[in-house]
Formats: C-alpha cells, structure tokens, sequence
C-alpha cells in the first residue's frame, strides 16, 4: 500500500471566472503629453518616463487643481487643509493623478465609501482611460 494514498484528497477549490468588467481603468497621464502626428508620440512613448521639464506645459492645469479642491472644499481638518497645500503645488497633471489617493480618503472619512467614489469618478474625466485587461490576456 503506497503510504501516500491513505491521506484524503483536498477538493480543488471551485472558482468561477470573474464576470468581465465594463469599468474603465484611469491611468496616469504620460509624461510627455504631445500632439502630433503618431511618429512624435511613438518617440516620446520611447522616451518616456522623461523629467518634468521636459514634458510640454499642461495649460488647462488650473482647472483641474480647482475641481480638485472642489471636491475637499466642504471638508475642514488639518489634513485637509494640507492636501489643498499640495493640490496647489502641483506642477504636472500626473503629480495631481497621485494625490487621487489623499481625495479620496478624505471624502471617504467625512462622509462615506460610496461619495468618495462619486467624487473621484468626477475626476476622472481629467485623466486618460483603458478598456481593463482581459482575463485571457497575459500580463
């Protein structure tokens, strides 16, 4: 008798495929925002990531710092107060892209999960989107 064979086996776990998400994933801008024709976006691609110097100025970034800050403006706390230092200091659209986390925190906590959601989908509008992966796609 093997001495193996006497141990019961584990049943495989039963796991149904995730549903496919219709929900767009928001990416970081680039780096280097360039209009142009595909052969200079191709380079910049290449090129990337690059120093914030070198990326073309974003002229409709005050507008975005403030729906920014629109979306904390009926929050009053310290920590608050010290991302709306950091939402107006923002050089880049990118350095906005990560204080996505911070908003959303700060709303969740005032007042709920499911605001702080509403409020960033609001925001997403600024920022570029993917279709999400496809289960069946390698990473």
């Amino acid at each position: 008798m093997n001495p193996i064979a006497w141990f019961p086996r584990a049943a495989a776990p039963s796991v149904a495929p995730a549903p496919a998400s219709t929900r767009l994933e928001v990416c970081p801008p680039s780096l280097r925002m360039v209009p142009g024709g595909s052969w200079q976006r191709l380079m910049f691609w290449l090129l990337a990531p690059a120093p914030h110097t070198a990326a073309p100025a974003f002229d409709g970034l005050p507008s975005v710092r403030t729906d920014f800050a629109a979306t904390i403006a009926d929050i009053d706390s310290d920590d608050a107060e010290r991302v709306r230092q950091r939402i107006a200091l923002a050089r880049s659209l990118r350095e906005l892209w990560h204080l996505r986390a911070d908003v959303y925190r700060l709303v969740a906590i005032a007042h709920s999960q499911s605001e702080a959601e509403a409020r960033l989908a609001l925001l997403a509008r600024h920022f570029p989107t993917r279709s999400p992966r496809s289960q069946l796609a390698p990473l």
